[in-house]
């Protein structure tokens, strides 16, 4: 189902053909299709791992100011227990820890009750959920997320910086392939940034989307990534500006 890959994806399928001592493309799809189990392996091959605090600066300084603010109003209104919250294709965990951050430390302390962020972050590799869990990053993780933020979530321990278990709380990290599972119930957030809609095929893409958008509550907002559009022919969503949407009410 992919229909790009990156860089760091020709370079793992370079290493497996020498790990098959195979010459080139040509010899390796020969052995693909004689050897139906490496069809997982290249799969797992194609995934990107790209991942930082903070990417893409102006959807989180809106997710601060505004969308974020917006749900929990709304939360405190309906007498809701929590806000809910899915980002798919979490990689190492950064994205889902930088909202808990803007929420604990942003968003909730102007709250006149305490209302949770439940996050839901799922990826298909165990590996990076392992990662994600423990919470250590690098210091080439942190190189667009503010200072301030850094230095109250996170502690410095020698070349690494260790998330404080407050923010772990109210964050569920889950091995899922969009593919194929999505989590459990409903959200009032979604973000999918930078994975369906630049690395799936266009098939892929109106099926993914058309399965997440029964996990997103109307009157919800649903984020991509800068550089990507959702399905033209699609009338779920509003704009709300560059990559964020919102789901229509319907009535």
């Amino acid at each position: 189902g992919f229909r790009k890959v990156r860089k760091q994806v020709c370079k793992r399928i370079r290493h497996r053909l020498r790990e098959l001592n195979l010459s080139d493309l040509s010899s390796y799809h020969q052995y693909l299709e004689s050897h139906r189990e490496e069809a997982e392996v290249l799969d797992f091959l194609c995934n990107i791992t790209i991942s930082r605090f903070y990417r893409d600066r102006g959807i989180f300084e809106r997710l601060e100011t505004e969308i974020l603010p917006s749900l929990a109003d709304s939360a405190v209104q309906n007498n809701y227990k929590q806000v809910r919250c899915w980002s798919a294709g979490c990689c190492s965990g950064e994205e889902p820890y930088t909202l808990q951050i803007l929420w604990k430390l942003s968003v909730s302390p102007e709250l006149s009750r305490n209302i949770p962020l439940q996050l839901i972050a799922t990826d298909r590799d165990p590996s990076l959920i392992e990662r994600a869990k423990k919470g250590i990053y690098p210091a080439g993780s942190f190189k667009d997320m503010p200072m301030e933020w850094k230095d109250q979530a996170f502690d410095v321990r020698g070349k690494s910086s260790h998330i404080k278990e407050i923010f772990k709380q109210d964050v569920q990290f889950q091995e899922q392939d969009i593919r194929k599972d999505l989590p459990d119930g409903e959200f009032e957030l979604i973000l999918c940034r930078n994975l369906v809609f630049t690395y799936f095929q266009e098939n892929l893409q109106l099926e993914t989307f058309s399965r997440m958008m029964t996990k997103l509550k109307p009157g919800g907002f649903f984020i991509v990534g800068i550089h990507e559009s959702i399905p033209a022919e699609q009338n779920i969503l509003i704009p709300s500006g560059k990559c964020i949407f919102q789901k229509r009410n319907i009535h």
